[in-house]
């Protein structure tokens, strides 16, 4: 996690190793009596995480700022001829749809807020992405009869981006979902199935489909990719100490996925790329061409073809969506260290 703030449009990765160097600088066992500073209302006597996995990613509190207050247009009503326009038909977007309202998060916007509190379809949505660790997961902001506000902590765990809810500061682990620090600790958000697939993809599926656009379209370079090279550096990856995947580079997308209650599964992109199509069980994956790495090149719609993909479930005779993520290897290894990673 970079602050967008602070960077140029061709990022690169020593930026990454020097911001590191700096966001490590202090005493983890201090860190606590730090936080307390920047965080008076957070419960830091309830957590289920070691402090010391706990790293400042640079930003402060709030540094990289959540989209609390989304505007939209809308395809079919004149969004062809307006901002939506400059995102390119290759360029990943977090797609969700509940009941008729179908809409898409642009990860040229995402990149820059990470976290965007929403209502779709009447249910409240976090719809979120970490870009170290490629992560883009949604999720039902509803907890025991409450409705939460979320925005990012500035820190990172396992690389991962930390939010934080406002209604009691609580900290939440974005890669699974739960609460890591702070009264809701061990509290788990509900995941809600979205897809990471090309903007073309989502307007052929939702030609009324809404797409996010900025409240304001100076406040950053919106289509630059602020980590030029993060998915290519061959090394590890950004503020991680962790133990590294065996038999599959740390970089390597792969789409995860909770096969069953508890039970985790990843297959590599490599793999589902090779074969078109994966099925086990009822669980069927699918690849197709047509989707730019958001984090190649300085431009999102110049990188490199990572392919679209779609995991779905027979249920009755339907097929339907089911929470995955094309995460990094690494990443689903830090918190799944026993889950396989099909690679063959």
């Amino acid at each position: 996690m970079i602050f967008p703030r602070s960077i140029t449009c061709v990022a690169s990765a020593t930026a990454f190793i020097v911001m590191g160097a700096i966001a490590t600088a202090a005493p983890l066992a201090a860190a606590p009596d730090v936080w307390r500073q920047e965080w008076p209302q957070t419960d830091f006597s309830k957590h289920n995480v070691p402090f010391g996995e706990i790293k400042s990613g640079g930003p402060p509190k709030d540094g990289i700022p959540s989209i609390d207050r989304p505007k939209f247009e809308t395809l079919s009503a004149g969004g062809a001829r307006g901002w939506s326009t400059r995102i390119a038909g290759n360029e990943p977007v977090v797609s969700v749809s509940v009941g008729s309202d179908a809409r898409a998060y642009p990860i040229r916007i995402l990149i820059w807020h990470e976290i965007v509190n929403d209502t779709v379809g009447g249910r409240p949505l976090a719809v979120t992405y970490c870009p170290l660790c490629n992560a883009a997961l949604t999720f039902d902001r509803s907890l025991d009869g409450r409705v939460l506000d979320f925005g990012a902590t500035g820190k990172l765990r396992h690389s991962d981006l930390v939010m934080y809810d406002r209604q009691t500061e609580s900290w939440w682990q974005q890669f699974t979902g739960q609460a890591i620090v702070g009264t809701l600790t061990g509290a788990e958000l509900q995941l809600v199935p979205s897809r990471l697939e090309s903007f073309d993809r989502f307007r052929k599926r939702h030609p009324a489909g809404r797409v996010l656009v900025p409240n304001d379209p100076n406040a950053r370079n919106y289509g630059v990719n602020p980590y030029v090279g993060y998915d290519t550096l061959g090394q590890k990856p950004f503020l991680y100490d962790g133990s590294l995947p065996q038999g599959i580079e740390p970089m390597e997308r792969v789409v995860a996925v909770e096969t069953a209650p508890g039970k985790h599964e990843a297959w590599a992109l490599s793999l589902l790329r090779q074969r078109g199509t994966v099925e086990q069980g009822d669980l069927i994956l699918r690849w197709e061409p047509g989707q730019a790495s958001a984090l190649d090149k300085a431009a999102i719609s110049s990188g490199r073809d990572v392919g679209n993909v779609v995991v779905q479930r027979r249920t009755g005779g339907r097929m339907l969506d089911v929470v995955y993520d094309v995460t990094f290897a690494f990443a689903f290894h830090a918190f799944r260290p026993n889950s396989p990673i099909h690679k063959r």
